[in-house]
């Protein structure tokens, strides 16, 4: 790949369809974009080199599933240094989908899921509170979620 590839216009199509339905083949992304198949590949696999995309994802409804807990997680740390060895320990805690570091009022931002809120309790106690390093937390249950969506180029 060359280093200096630059994204254009087709690219940015492609990624906007790819991220509205990443099933989409890329001969149906190719016919709406008016390229080729093996253009949108080519362009696909330079963005992926880049860094740019990073593979595909399932878009998954938790609560069908039995995980009717989402939640947000704001975690003090006792020192900022030892982001690194608790973000391993919480890799580890199945429930947490997303780590964030952050600046304001937390050192790391968690996104759980739990079935329900004996389990979230559960997993506050007996999981992510007892990892060292960790001085307090702080739980936001979410509701609803109005909005999830790829930004649009």
């Amino acid at each position: 790949m060359s280093k200096n590839y630059e994204i254009d216009n087709v690219d940015l199509k492609i990624l906007n369809m790819l991220s509205e339905d990443a099933k989409m083949p890329y001969t149906e992304v190719a016919k709406k974009v008016f390229v080729s198949g093996g253009t949108v590949h080519v362009r696909m696999k330079k963005m992926e080199e880049m860094g740019i995309v990073k593979g595909t994802t399932l878009r998954i409804d938790y609560s069908k599933l039995g995980y009717d807990i989402t939640c947000f997680l704001g975690i003090y740390l006792e020192k900022s240094s030892l982001y690194d060895r608790v973000v391993a320990e919480l890799k580890e805690i199945h429930e947490i989908a997303t780590i964030r570091y952050t600046t304001g009022n937390y050192n790391i931002f968690c996104k759980i899921y739990c079935k329900d809120t004996q389990h979230l309790k559960d997993v506050l106690h007996d999981k992510i509170q007892k990892v060292d390093g960790i001085e307090s937390t702080e739980t936001f249950i979410s509701l609803e979620e109005s909005v999830n969506k790829h930004l649009v180029f």
